[in-house]
């Protein structure tokens, strides 16, 4: 006798019998060609916060990006040092091997992720008790510097700034990568910023020039 299924996982077979219907018969060329082999076009580095799914907000078909998510959307810098590097073995699957040929770093409003690098309240846990995370966002204490010495460390207006410096962060450190150096010179990479607003559901884009995010009307 196999255990009752939990309500959580109830609702999530409901949705998988859904997808057979809606997502997967209608579709069933598009899968087929996809059984060998993906050719996605883009990489898109987003949070895992469950309010902000890319192949919702972009509207795709599966197949069309290489998605990768983390607490607030971070690419640590190169480094070789001995480790388990998953975004970098990420990047380095989707640059050399998948070929894509635009990065997007997708940040987000209401991020818990930033926040917390924002206030340090996780500065000096242990690990599983918030250490983990603590250790995670130290890549934006860097970037919080600016963001707290103009906004403080409360409120809404803090948050943006800091969800969107970690945009900027995620950016920069991708050009420390040779191989994501060499593509964009050569111009068969792209790099872009983007924010979408949970709030009122609006996509920006980060104009580098400016360094500004601009909304996508």
């Amino acid at each position: 006798m196999t255990d009752p299924v939990s309500p959580e996982l109830s609702q999530l077979l409901e949705g998988y019998h859904r997808f057979r219907e809606h997502g997967w018969t209608p579709k069933l060329e598009r899968w087929r060609a996809l059984q060998d082999k993906q050719e996605p076009k883009v990489m898109i580095i987003a949070c895992s916060d469950s309010r902000v799914d890319p192949a919702q907000i972009f509207d795709t078909d599966p197949g069309e990006m290489f998605v990768v998510r983390n607490v607030a959307a971070m690419v640590p810098p190169f480094e070789t040092s001995p480790g388990h590097h998953g975004v970098s073995a990420a990047l380095e699957f989707a640059v050399q091997v998948l070929q894509v040929k635009e990065i997007i770093v997708l940040g987000h409003g209401m991020c818990g992720g930033c926040k917390a690098a924002l206030t340090q309240d996780l500065h000096g846990t242990e690990p599983g008790e918030g250490g983990f995370v603590a250790d995670w966002i130290s890549l934006l204490d860097e970037a919080r510097g600016p963001v707290a010495a103009k906004y403080g460390t409360t409120g809404r207006e803090a948050e943006r700034a800091m969800e969107q410096a970690g945009v900027r962060t995620s950016l920069a450190n991708l050009r420390t990568f040779p191989c994501i150096q060499r593509k964009e010179q050569k111009g068969t990479l792209r790099l872009t910023g983007a924010f979408f607003a949970i709030s009122d559901g609006f996509l920006h884009l980060l104009n580098e020039e400016t360094g500004e995010f601009v909304h996508v009307d």
